[in-house]
């Protein structure tokens, strides 16, 4: 029903903006285009301004936040008329929503926020993400030793989904059944830091892990590799974006859940809405918008689509909404969960 609910309301998008959309330019942002997610939601942006007939055009940040207000400023020198932006560091992306806003050009904070009351948020239920993460990895390790690998400390997505992860596990730890033994952040993102950070940790507990709640799939593969250098791959790790090898590593049975975020879904909405606040609507007036108020307490416009968990008990999910290829998904898998076995 949701993932009707939210076709619902990018294809109203998509139905009011497509008369608005000629000769307008839209230009986005990355922090980091090299992850695989990234280059999904990218392919469902263009297609959706091109089919609205929008100018796409983007540039890469690189993980440098001072190269993404560089970046800015040449999307805007372009002409821009809307700009998309996914901050590589929320704290340091002010200056560039000043710099839109003193020429009148909209930003949608894409998937990571933005504070800013300028800018329209739009992202998925990242603290119901950590939620379905803890929550598929407690049902596998309900006692034993724990540890939190949390994404970029410069994203405020990284404690969004700390917080959703504790609010599972608190009644656990309280009852002694379980025991956070590590917790770090992994800067940006990067799987090597994610392992780098996992190795340390298990050094320092000699090995003595149980379950592992990593804060995407990125920072899981770090996390797997480091287990499986000792051995120990086939203990609950989660992580999240239905990245393909963490979709893969699912079948294998090596992590235990990826929380899909259909980034198709997205990237169109982010596109659609782009449009229409280019052509002038109000941010309010963006259909499915609703007012959040941010732990800061910052009043935003936005939007939150609802994220899907994905274990060995569904995997024909993904299969199904063409999101990866029967093969991609089963690859070296000898006897797995459905739809590989």
């Amino acid at each position: 029903m949701q993932r009707i609910l939210t076709a619902a309301i990018v294809a109203t998008l998509g139905f009011s903006t497509s008369a608005l959309a000629q000769s307008l330019t839209v230009g986005v942002s990355w922090s980091n285009f090299q992850e695989e997610r990234w280059q999904t939601d990218e392919a469902a942006i263009r297609a959706a301004l091109e089919a609205a007939g929008a100018t796409y055009i983007s540039s890469d940040a690189q993980s440098s936040s001072s190269k993404q207000l560089s970046d800015i400023e040449s999307l805007l020198a372009q002409g821009a008329n809307a700009l998309i932006v996914l901050a590589q560091d929320a704290a340091a992306i002010g200056p560039a929503v000043q710099a839109a806003a003193d020429e009148g050009i909209p930003v949608v904070a894409y998937d990571r926020l933005i504070e800013d009351s300028r800018a329209f948020y739009l992202t998925f239920d990242n603290v119901e993400v950590g939620r379905m993460q803890a929550r598929a990895v407690l049902e596998q390790a309900p006692n034993g030793n724990y540890v939190m690998i949390k994404g970029s400390p410069t994203d405020p997505n990284a404690d969004f989904l700390r917080g959703g992860q504790q609010e599972i596990l608190q009644d656990a730890i309280d009852a002694g059944d379980i025991t956070i033994v590590g917790e770090a952040y992994t800067d940006g993102w990067l799987p090597a830091n994610a392992q780098r950070n996992m190795e340390q940790i298990l050094t320092a507990q000699d090995n003595n892990v149980d379950a592992v709640v990593a804060s995407n799939d990125g920072t899981a593969g770090g996390v797997v590799a480091a287990l499986t250098a000792q051995g120990m791959d086939g203990i609950p790790v989660s992580g999240q974006d239905g990245d393909h090898a963490a979709l893969n590593r699912i079948a294998l049975g090596t992590q235990t859940v990826s929380v899909w975020k259909d980034a198709r879904d997205l990237g169109r909405a982010a596109a659609e809405i782009a449009v229409q606040l280019a052509a002038g609507t109000e941010m309010a007036d963006i259909e499915g918008a609703d007012m959040w108020t941010s732990p800061a307490g910052t009043e935003m416009v936005s939007m939150f689509l609802e994220p899907v968990p994905v274990t060995a008990d569904n995997l024909s999910v993904v299969v199904d909404a063409g999101w990866i290829s029967l093969e991609a998904l089963c690859q070296g898998v000898s006897s797995g969960p459905a739809p590989c076995n």
